[in-house]
């Protein structure tokens, strides 16, 4: 993608499930845009059908996304990311998370995002981030550096041992999700489902329904 000429307007998608967010994420941009950034906020989508909708019809410059939205046919986050770039492959993309996961956090960075941000530092970094993204650069939150430093690096031995769609099963299970919704939503089979989660719980020592939700808990998988 070419960086795009400043002075012109910058058309950006939002998307996520929470009202709350969307609005302040718009009215951040909103301001950015007082300051003579010319940004204006041209569609909102509060789930990834209607995102993959949107982005259909509506012609945008800029998407920022929530990672996990959940009651969508068009399946986890990885599936929607997938989806968009080979949809929509020169579309830059943000996206904003709660997920503190190592390999999950990985995943999203190979799906070919621009950018990508903790939420809760979005207030601080976003303006920046669409600035570097747009520019044609890479930007990932000061708070996911380290974590995604220590992949390249070695580190965090524990957690590369999950793949990426073994942490995702996790994450679901323990988010509430039975095997059999998880392999809807993942487009999956229960059987491929089933051992994912095994796998993982072999790998991690797991021994229970309950050390699953307490690892999602403390490994950051659950928003």
């Amino acid at each position: 993608m070419n960086p795009r000429i400043d002075g012109m307007s910058l058309r950006i998608a939002l998307s996520d499930d929470h009202p709350v967010v969307r609005a302040g994420v718009r009215a951040l941009l909103e301001s950015a845009s007082a300051l003579n950034e010319n940004w204006r906020v041209v569609a909102e989508a509060a789930n990834a059908d209607e995102l993959l909708t949107l982005l259909a019809s509506t012609p945008v410059d800029l998407l920022i996304t929530d990672f996990s939205m959940p009651g969508s046919r068009a399946g986890d986050g990885l599936s929607l990311l997938g989806q968009i770039q080979r949809r929509h492959p020169h579309l830059p993309v943000i996206v904003l998370t709660m997920i503190g996961n190592v390999p999950v956090l990985r995943s999203i960075v190979d799906a070919g995002v621009k950018g990508l941000l903790d939420k809760a530092a979005a207030g601080t970094e976003l303006p920046q981030a669409v600035r570097a993204v747009m520019q044609g650069r890479h930007y990932y939150g000061e708070a996911l550096r380290p974590m995604l430093d220590s992949v390249r690096s070695g580190g965090e031995r524990e957690e590369i041992a999950l793949s990426p769609r073994e942490a995702e099963v996790l994450r679901l299970f323990a988010a509430g999700s039975s095997v059999s919704e998880i392999a809807a939503q993942l487009h999956r089979s229960k059987q491929t489902i089933s051992r994912q989660k095994t796998d993982a719980m072999t790998k991690l020592g797991l021994r229970n329904d309950l050390e699953i939700y307490d690892y999602a808990r403390s490994k950051g998988l659950l928003s």
